[in-house]
Parts: structure tokens; sequence; C-alpha cells
């Protein structure tokens, strides 16, 4: 048994969990005083949720939080002096607008009755106030919503993250605007933008008649077909899942990335989360947890990509530890909790799909870089310990078993000598990223997954808030200070139903 803090899912005030293993399942159990008992499943697989603990690793936090105290964790947020992860990847909604209206969407104008649209200025003040964290800028930023796209200057948005010094620069978009339109592509990728996020929840129409209310399937691929005529070349599919929608299509998903992989460069799938109030019994029969997605991507590939293929986020920690101590410069550290997400790269040999466990010891590979960083301490004998680690790099891969596609022993190597950013794209370049996070609930959320995210939210008053606390706890005050009333234009409500119905 372990014991955390939840909140009660009614009223919302902190209350104790307890996370028990029951029949081979981790069930979070939490009781409030005035609403009674809640339980969920936590993780689906006790066996897989010990594996992925053994890698949890703790980080430092941020030397210049924004809030200096901390006596009512998670409504504080700020980021506080007890959150121990960095920002690695700062959302910012840029709109709560948005030209389709999803059920499953966390931010819709429509419903709110309000529109939550930063400027340019508050938006900038954001984006400063990440590249000024320390000890390590946050050097990640993706413009969401809503639906980004809706904002005519959302290129010079993305421009200005650029000239701020981001190294990657994100789009999480429906795909709409870039299937109608190869020139808009074009001139989001010349202002700076790296990668689409796209909503990808199958490919057939059923999935997208459930989730979306309409056939977007046509629009997903006009959306790929016309970024990689403008000259994109990374995407990442961001499925939805959901059980009875798309739980079967999960490796469908992975094959049709496999075939694009010129454009696209991976799949993070997102396990539904739910909103409102749900019954335990409805809840159970939909839970799907990360050890759910993972037997499910076994099952569907045929073995070729098994369920022990993936690790959870902090496992490449000693990576950046490494190459922080052997450059001597601060980098940033994958030390979320272990339980908030999981991934594992793949390579494309013949058309067959082939994890990178198949031929390469990770758990060596890393404990050999754990053990080089701790003795990096001392600068006299830097070099010789950069060297030797070069050199037991060959024998971690199993070269019969390695694609004959790729030199992934080349790969590694370029990576621990140079560390910049271009050779890690280089290295995603030639594989296929496979991941999953599994955002929190007033159900099953956890105050630790919540103290070591690091996928935050800036907001308007100088705030970074973690993902999950975000959009459980604060999203609808953060909007409504920031907000002005919805006023919906008629004509352009029509133009925006026309474009979808195209594609349909």
């Amino acid at each position: 048994m372990k014991h955390t803090y939840s909140v009660c899912p009614k009223c919302g005030q902190l209350i104790k969990a307890d996370l028990i293993n029951e029949d081979g399942k981790i069930i979070i159990e939490k009781n409030c005083s005035d609403h009674g008992s809640f339980r969920d499943i936590y993780w689906s697989d006790a066996d897989m949720y010990e594996k992925f603990e053994k890698f949890a690793r703790k980080g430092s936090g941020l030397l210049n939080p924004n809030v200096n105290y901390n006596t009512d964790c998670p409504f504080q947020c700020g980021l506080c002096i007890s959150h121990q992860t960095t920002t690695i990847l700062a959302n910012i909604d840029v709109t709560n607008r948005c030209n389709m209206s999803c059920p499953v969407c966390f931010a819709n104008a429509r419903s709110s009755g309000r529109i939550y649209e930063p400027d340019q200025k508050q938006i900038y003040d954001m984006m400063t106030m990440l590249r000024s964290q320390k000890p390590v800028p946050c050097c990640s930023v993706q413009f969401s919503g809503g639906e980004p796209t809706v904002r005519e200057d959302l290129p010079e948005l993305v421009k200005m993250a650029r000239n701020l010094g981001f190294v990657q620069i994100q789009v999480a978009s429906n795909g709409l605007k870039f299937a109608n339109s190869v020139s808009y592509g074009k001139k989001l990728v010349e202002a700076g933008m790296q990668t689409l996020y796209l909503q990808f929840d199958g490919t057939s129409a059923e999935p997208y008649m459930k989730m979306r209310g309409f056939n977007a399937y046509p629009l997903k691929l006009r959306a790929i077909e016309n970024a990689r005529k403008s000259g994109m070349r990374s995407i990442t599919l961001v499925p939805t899942l959901s059980k009875d929608v798309n739980d079967h299509q999960v490796g469908d998903i992975i094959r049709f990335a496999a075939e694009n992989r010129d454009v696209v460069r991976g799949v993070n799938f997102q396990p539904v989360s739910f909103t409102g109030r749900i019954c335990q019994e409805e809840r159970e029969r939909k839970r799907i947890t990360i050890p759910d997605l993972a037997k499910l991507v076994e099952e569907q590939t045929e073995g070729e990509i098994p369920a022990d293929a993936w690790y959870p986020v902090p496992f490449v920690v000693p990576i950046s530890r490494f190459l922080s101590k052997a450059r001597h410069k601060n980098l940033p550290e994958m030390t979320v909790h272990p339980h908030c997400g999981a991934a594992t790269y793949l390579f494309i040999d013949n058309g067959k799909i082939v994890p990178i466990t198949d031929f390469v010891d990770v758990e060596g590979f890393m404990e050999m870089l754990d053990e080089a960083a701790e003795e990096l301490d001392d600068n006299s004998r830097n070099l010789l310990t950069i060297g030797k680690v070069l050199s037991k790099v060959p024998g971690f891969i199993d070269s019969e078993r390695e694609p004959k596609c790729v030199n992934v022993t080349k790969m590694l190597l370029n990576v621990l000598k140079e560390g910049e950013s271009n050779v890690v794209q280089q290295f995603h370049r030639q594989s296929l990223f496979l991941g999953a996070m599994h955002f929190q609930d007033m159900y099953n959320f956890d105050i630790e997954r919540i103290q070591q995210c690091g996928i935050h939210y800036a907001t308007p008053d100088g705030k970074v808030i973690p993902f999950c606390t975000y959009n459980t706890l604060h999203r609808e005050s953060v909007e409504e200070k920031f907000s002005r009333p919805y006023m919906p234009e008629k004509h352009e409500q029509r133009k925006q139903i026309l474009n979808i119905t195209d594609f349909s």
C-alpha cells in the first residue's frame, strides 16, 4: 500500500488516498467526510506499475519558482516550491474558440459562453517568463486551445517563440485549416513551427462519428497531405483513446504512422479522462490505463511491439545527466512521475516494425550512463570517462538484430558526442516515436503526479500550472478572469460548417 493525496470528485477538497494492489491491479481508494468513498483503477497491471516505479527520478524543480510558499497544494499552483520538475513542454492556450465542436474537448467558447484569448503582449510575457526559468529555460512550447489556427496572428506568435529561443515549437490542431490550405502550412513552417500535433482518432469514419460528430477522417488525410506539400516534416498523431470507440484501432493507427513516416514522426496516445459526474461502474467499464494500451498494441501488432517495449518517461534521465556534466551545461531532465506516461522508439525494416528494445539493451545502456555521470564530477578525469562510455556503446547493441535501414550505434554515439538538438532530431527522423500520456481526472487524481508533472500551462497572470491541475481545478477560474462574452458570428459559423462538410 502507498499513501498519497487526491481530491474529492464532488467538492474538490484535498483528501487522503491509498494506492493498493488488488487482484493484479493498482486501485486508488479515498474517502471524503462529506461525500463518502471513491475508488478507481489507477493502473490496470501491478507488475508494469512496479517496473515503471523502478525508474522514478526526483528533480530539483525551479530555482526561481513563481510561488515561494505552499500552504494549500494543489490550489496554489504557480509553479510553487513543492514542484520537482521544470517545464519540459509549456502549453499556451491562445484561444478557446474552435472551428469544430467535439464532446471530448477541454475548452469550448460556445459551451462556456465566453472567449478566452490572450493578446500578443500577454503571450509574449508568458513566453518570456518560461524562457527565464532556472536552472533550465523552458525550450519547448505548444500553442493550443480551443483551435489555435482560428487566430489570424498565429504565424506571428510562432515567429515570436522562435525569436525568444524556443527549440521546439508545436501547434496542436484538429487539422481543418491545414486541410483547406497548403499555403497556410507553409506560412507556419516559415515562421518557425517544427511540429504539427494533429488530433487523429482512427483510420476509418466510425471513431470520428462518435467522438467528433462527423466523419473527420478524410479531413485528416488531406491535412497530412497538405502538410507534406507545405514542407512540413514533423507531425505527431494524437489519438484520444476511448474504450469501444477506437481502442480496436491502435494497431492500425501505428501502421498508418509507419506508412507516412516521411512526415509523421510519432504517435502519442491519450487515454480519455472523465469530466463531470460518472458512476463507478461506468468508469470501471470505460477506464483505459497505460498498461491496457500496451497490451492492445501488442495484440494488434501481432507481438511486433510487445508490452515490455514500453518504459516510463524518466527512464531517459541518465542521458540528460550525462550530457549535462560532459558539456558543463544544464539540460532539461524528464523527471516526471513514472506513471504519467510511457514511450518507446520504433524502426521500420522492410515493412516490419522493430522496437528499439529488440536489439538494444536499453536498461544496461542507461545504467552505464548513470554510473558515468557520477564519475564526471571530477573534471580532471572527464575525457577519460567520456572515452570509456563511447567505447562501450557498441556492446549494448545486437548488430545481428539491428535493422539494416539504420545505424543506431552511430546515432547513439553522435548523441553522446555532440548532444545538440539537431543530432537528436536526426535520431527522431530515422525512428518513429510511440508514446502515451494519461492525463488525470478528479477520480484518479494523485498529488505526487502533479508535483512531478513536466507539462505545464502558462497563464496571463504570470503563473505556470501543471497540466492535470489546470484542467481539473484551475481552467475555469483562469478563463473567467481573462475572458470576454462569446458573441458568435453566424456567417463565420456557416463558413466553418461548409469547410468541414467538404471532407465528409
